[in-house]
């Protein structure tokens, strides 16, 4: 009998191993094992799980199908609400919401509810199960502008409902921050994120790629000339933020963001690349956030000593403990409780080293967190080759700025009602990190869904 208050563990790579490679880190349940696994959930009367969720999965509902063997019924509840499961199951926080609040952690470990849906959503993939239909066509149609989580998922309940919907993506590739961000360790574009969107697809969507709206075609066009009745911005938050320290205009200094985007979407870490990365031989990533784990990560599997430089301690990193005790695991050095304050460079403008000053914690600033101070006269230089700053990123003023009546906010974020996407301008609806600068996938995609439930109502009424 399996212990209850333990989770049924799940396979990984071995840290030695999965550090030289970017295949997945892990290796995810066998039947027999989410069988067990699900057997552990109490099956609540009054789920939190669910309204733990986002997109607010009937989480209790698909377990207890795990828990049957009902492996397809149990890829039909989760399809009723997500349209990317595979890629959920594997990137979602789900520590602070749907496992955060499960009542088996009371006592015990939370029934693994990530790692459950990770396996119905493979399991479905394998076995060609297409779980979502496509709804009877209403004669409507929506232009949904970018491919990420919020577009795709907006666009996947549009058609389910039966709207003909367009997908516009400025990328040679959809999937937003599922192709471009996350790497391949923690998702695979081929076996995962691609046949997420093929399924998206299924249900009637077309998605036209190499098509920057603001520049190849306006909103306004597409709601006046191109016939669509309505349209969402999903187009994430893709400008990276820096620090505006002496020395990050330096050769050798990346944003996170394009150090990502290079060797997830041109596969610069092939050596076969047409646009192959230096990684350096010791590079520094400044941050704390998923974004910095998984440049840190990528570094180490380029061969270089990775050192993460963050102003707080461990305990205020914004990271999943997931993925900081995958980076400890692999050899990834944090230097905690530190700064930078200068990028040192030779004479030809490369990075040779950067000067950091190291941090105490205060009192707690306007975000909850203790405020880091510097400790006088405590600056030394670290030698490095490279640096990768992720600092977070802000949405591209593109469409803001060519959409007349589309209001913005003082951070360039579009302004739009939660509840249901609602823009300040007609027909227009926004989501995901487009409106609340950088956020997780999930919450992206329950914005998705807030504004297809926007679009439907408002469309619904002319």
């Amino acid at each position: 009998m399996a212990d209850m208050m333990k989770r049924v563990p799940v396979a990984e790579q071995e840290p030695k191993v999965r550090a030289k490679n970017f295949e997945e880190v892990c290796l995810g349940y066998t039947e027999k094992e989410a069988m067990e696994e699900a057997v552990r959930c109490l099956n609540c009367r009054n789920p939190k799980c669910v309204v733990g969720c986002p997109v607010s999965i009937q989480i209790n509902e698909f377990i207890h199908e795990v828990k049957e063997g009902n492996f397809e019924k149990a890829a039909e509840v989760i399809a009723r609400s997500s349209a990317l499961p595979a890629v959920c199951g594997r990137v979602c926080p789900q520590e602070t919401q749907c496992e955060g609040v499960c009542i088996r952690g009371i006592k015990g470990e939370p029934v693994a509810i990530g790692k459950l849906e990770r396996f119905v959503a493979d399991w479905a993939r394998e076995h060609g199960f297409q779980a979502a239909q496509a709804g009877e066509p209403n004669g409507k149609k929506v232009a949904v502008i970018g491919a990420g989580p919020a577009g795709l998922t907006c666009a996947g309940d549009l058609a389910k409902l039966g709207y003909d919907v367009t997908i516009f993506e400025a990328f040679h590739e959809p999937g937003g921050v599922l192709q471009y961000g996350i790497p391949e360790f923690r998702l695979p574009k081929t076996k995962v994120v691609g046949p997420e969107i093929e399924n998206v697809k299924k249900l009637g969507v077309k998605i036209l790629t190499n098509v920057f709206v603001g520049r190849s075609i306006t909103v306004d066009e597409l709601l006046n000339e191109e016939g669509f009745d309505a349209v969402f911005l999903g187009t994430g938050a893709g400008l990276p933020k820096f620090m505006n320290i002496p020395g990050e205009s330096a050769n050798g200094v990346f944003s996170a963001n394009e150090f990502l985007t290079r060797n997830n979407l041109m596969k610069a870490y092939l050596p076969e690349s047409d646009t192959p990365m230096r990684a350096g031989k010791k590079v520094v990533v400044v941050g704390g956030g998923n974004v910095a784990m998984d440049a840190a990560r990528t570094a180490l599997r380029l061969g270089a000593e990775v050192h993460v430089v963050y102003r707080r301690s461990e305990e205020e990193l914004p990271a999943r403990k997931e993925e900081v005790h995958h980076a400890k695991e692999e050899g990834i050095i944090f230097d905690l409780l530190q700064n930078p304050i200068e990028i040192l460079v030779d004479e030809n403008d490369w990075v040779t080293g950067v000067k950091i000053v190291k941090m105490e914690l205060g009192e707690p600033d306007a975000s909850g967190r203790r405020r880091p101070i510097e400790i006088p006269d405590s600056e030394y230089v670290m030698d490095c080759d490279t640096v990768i700053m992720s600092l977070g990123t802000s949405p591209n003023p593109l469409i803001s700025s060519t959409t007349k009546g589309l209001d913005t906010d003082r951070r360039g974020c579009i302004i739009a009602k939660e509840e249901n996407g609602e823009t300040t301008k007609t027909a227009v609806y926004a989501g995901g990190d487009a409106v609340t600068g950088a956020a997780t996938v999930i919450l992206a995609m329950g914005a998705g869904k807030a504004a297809a439930k926007g679009i439907h109502e408002f469309l619904s009424k002319k």
